[in-house]
């Protein structure tokens, strides 16, 4: 620890090493974390509706204990091809075994979370501020993949971002208190209002609960000040990128497209770079 705090650059690059292998275990928990719930919903709904299980429903893979393996044949991976963006690189993208494609999206969130991190040791320098950043960031990582694939944003990861965060300000390490109540109970009850205008004004759901509890956990983490501007940015973000996604695929405006990824990336970009972009935005108004 001496050590790494007497030299940043090392404890930016070790920040990063760490990233690539906690974004190894984000993909096993984008992928089979939805697949445990679905499955624990279901056996929940045929416990109060006293419906028999059928054979062969057996519970997924869990996200601990069960070994990484190839999706297509099932073969376990070595240790080998389970380095961090180095294997999916050696590899080709393709399983040693069956020569299936190896999906993007494992090298895309090794490397997301891997720069992610070393950013946030590049801000906060070793210490408390950089190890609840990293809480934060890897869980904004692993919401944003699963809201991407699903279109869900579990409370079992919006929940305790949003409690973590209010028990944070007591410290306080990033606001107090006051703000981050405050933050949290405007970041739940702004969204929830505009689900509701947008329901009565068209009869759609224009949004999920799970995006209020994500904009929630954003407040108690950065405070009231902090929403606005998430917001604004998560809609100008959206904007550009589900503009194109749909643009590319050939899809009209009526395709639902999540948007909790882009609020956690607003919300991420905010944490690391608000004072920035604050000052930038008083001065382009005139405010500063």
């Amino acid at each position: 620890m001496d050590y790494l705090l007497a030299h940043p650059g090392a404890a930016i690059a070790c920040a990063g090493i760490l990233g690539l292998i906690v974004g190894s275990f984000l993909n096993v928990v984008i992928l089979r974390l939805p697949a445990r719930l679905l499955h624990a919903w279901r056996m929940q709904s045929r416990e109060m509706l006293e419906i028999d299980e059928v054979d062969g429903d057996a519970a997924p893979p869990g996200i601990v204990r069960e070994p990484s393996h190839c999706p297509h044949c099932k073969h376990p991976l070595g240790a080998l091809e389970n380095i961090p963006l180095l294997s999916w690189l050696a590899l080709r993208g393709r399983c040693r075994h069956c020569h299936a494609p190896i999906s993007i999206q494992y090298p895309l969130v090794e490397l997301l979370t891997g720069v992610c991190s070393a950013v946030i040791v590049w801000k906060f320098g070793v210490g408390w501020q950089a190890g609840a950043g990293l809480a934060l960031t890897w869980t904004l990582v692993a919401l944003a993949g699963i809201d991407l694939r699903t279109q869900l944003l579990p409370d079992q990861m919006t929940l305790p971002l949003l409690w973590l965060g209010l028990l944070l300000s007591l410290l306080p390490l990033f606001v107090a208190s006051r703000a981050s109540v405050i933050g949290a109970a405007l970041g739940y009850l702004s969204l929830w209002s505009v689900y509701w205008l947008f329901r009565l004004a068209t009869g759609k759901e224009g949004m999920g609960y799970g995006d209020f509890k994500l904009l929630a956990a954003l407040g108690a983490w950065m405070g009231p000040f902090a929403l606005l501007p998430i917001v604004l940015l998560s809609s100008f973000i959206g904007a550009i990128v589900g503009g194109a996604f749909l643009a590319v695929r050939g899809h009209d405006r009526a395709t639902p497209i999540p948007f909790g990824p882009f609020i956690a990336a607003a919300g991420w970009v905010w944490f690391i770079a608000g004072d920035q972009l604050g000052l930038l935005y008083r001065q382009f108004f005139g405010l500063a």
